[in-house]
């Protein structure tokens, strides 16, 4: 569903477990750091509110939205989370670095969600201009911090009910 027909921030508080022993990194993005700040504290905000502790949100920040991918595989790999939350935001420029950037970050991440056995929240924002962006960073939109940080524990619960 398109952003414009649902606030990101809008979900049912019932239906998120307890993450109370959950483990999350979070790597977010320094380019455009007035929007990946806000994500940022949405997604810290909200894992709290579902009970993390915050000796169990690691937070690491890598240079730009390309290097997410790199951020995500290094959290995976250091075995201290249960899942990866990757925060970023691309917006569209006169030449095609957007697509590059956008296409890279979406495929690295997608691979790691295929190939790893954690997930990885894809939370980069990608839009037209900075009016979207900050729309979708606690914005008229929500917070896609928000969504990300309810993704991550739903998604920790689906692999601890698997492996039971």
């Amino acid at each position: 569903m398109a952003t414009a027909y649902h606030n990101l921030s809008d979900y049912d508080f019932n239906s998120v477990p307890d993450a109370s022993e959950m483990r999350f990194g979070i790597v977010v993005s320094e380019w455009n750091h007035n929007i990946t700040g806000a994500l940022l504290e949405g997604a810290v905000k909200t894992l709290k509110k579902h009970g993390a502790k915050d000796e169990n949100i690691l937070v690491y920040t890598v240079p730009g939205s390309f290097e997410l991918t790199f951020g995500s595989a290094q959290f995976v790999k250091s075995g201290k989370v249960d899942a990866v939350i990757a925060l970023g935001c691309v917006i569209r420029g006169e030449t095609p670095h957007f697509d590059y950037v956008c296409s890279g970050a979406t495929q690295g991440l997608t691979h790691l969600n295929a190939t790893q056995d954690i997930p990885v929240i894809y939370g980069l924002i990608t839009t037209n201009n900075m009016q979207q962006a900050e729309d979708r960073a606690g914005g008229k939109l929500g917070n896609k911090g928000d969504e990300c940080a309810v993704t991550a524990i739903k998604m920790i619960d689906f692999v601890c009910r698997l492996r039971k």
